[in-house]
């Protein structure tokens, strides 16, 4: 079996630790970019010629049809990064190529970055923190609640809404689930209520957003959905910047009646001078929500694993289907 291993050698090393590297070094045969950026088409079309499985990753460029065309022997294309958009081209599953994704790696990170910031919303820890460097104490001791019998909101049952929903699970809360690809059967599956997004926005102390990008979800959370939010509340955003109508998000916020927690924006980094950074009720982190140092070796691991249960024609976990392109991240 040969492996060509594209990702430029520091973002490599990176993803797999040594571990890992050992274990992928045994699987087969693997070529290794041992260049310092992202390989060019050129090289792509060197490193991939033999190869059997491709493991691609951030900055990797679309496989289309020009290199498609040197790496006859290819059977499986791993994304060690995110979403698999960026190397995807028409020419992939009709040569019978199977693509997985391992962006459910990642979404394990976001997925307890949506935790945690749930938590310190209902715990109030960002009004409280900032009372006490103010020489306050328990001023605002009274707006803190506990993470038992609320109502909590996920907008979007991927694998990283998924995964929250799990880890909400530790809980006594009531999750609430907007996501129409979501049957009632299915949501009944999960643990969870479904629900339309008005009524989620209108009945949960906190909402996690974990909708992919698409233009169907453009600004889906925008100023008549984020009016409906109680009194309190606060949004999470772990997913992606364009969900949010984010000029309706500050007006929204401005008036201190709401609360946000924000690792994403449209764009990023936010201007200098974005309105987000000058209220004090908006947490924002810059996108550090998964695969930052130390949780990037769970994509390493995430890849092994899936050559192993190709290699053992199982299952792979993460597996993009061509039906799919459309409505994923």
């Amino acid at each position: 079996m040969k492996i060509s291993l594209l990702a430029q050698k520091p973002l490599a090393d990176s993803l797999f630790d040594s571990e890992c590297m050992e274990k992928l070094l045994q699987l087969g045969e693997v070529t290794q970019n041992e260049d310092l950026k992202a390989p060019n088409k050129e090289q792509v079309k060197e490193l991939i010629k033999e190869a059997d499985i491709a493991i691609t990753s951030w900055g990797t460029p679309s496989l289309d049809k020009d290199i498609l065309d040197t790496a006859p022997n290819l059977k499986l294309i791993i994304h060690a990064a995110g979403s698999v958009k960026p190397i995807m081209s028409d020419q992939i599953f009709p040569r019978g190529i199977r693509v997985v994704s391992c962006a459910n790696a990642i979404g394990i990170g976001v997925a307890e970055t949506a935790l945690g910031l749930t938590i310190i919303s209902v715990k109030n820890v960002k009004e409280l923190d900032t009372d006490i460097h103010n020489g306050e104490w328990a001023k605002n001791k009274m707006k803190t609640k506990e993470m038992y019998g609320i109502n909590i909101g996920v907008v979007g049952a991927g694998w990283v809404g998924r995964h929250f929903i799990k880890l909400l699970k530790n809980f006594h809360v009531n999750i609430l689930l907007y996501d129409p690809f979501v049957s009632e059967e299915q949501a009944k599956e999960l643990g969870v209520k479904k629900v339309e997004l008005d009524e989620l926005m209108r009945s949960s102390e906190v909402v996690s957003l974990h909708a992919p990008s698409l233009p169907a979800t453009n600004k889906m959370i925008n100023r008549s959905n984020l009016k409906l939010m109680k009194d309190g509340a606060t949004l999470i955003n772990t997913a992606r910047g364009s969900l949010i109508d984010e000029e309706a998000l500050y007006e929204e916020c401005k008036t201190g009646r709401i609360k946000a927690c924000l690792d994403v924006t449209d764009p990023e980094p936010p201007a200098v001078d974005h309105p987000f950074r000058t209220l004090p009720n908006i947490i924002m982190t810059p996108h550090i929500a998964g695969a930052v140092t130390n949780g990037r070796f769970r994509i390493g691991l995430y890849t092994v694993q899936a050559i192993e249960s190709f290699i053992n024609k199982e299952p792979i976990l993460g597996e993009v289907k061509e039906e799919q392109l459309a409505t994923i991240a």
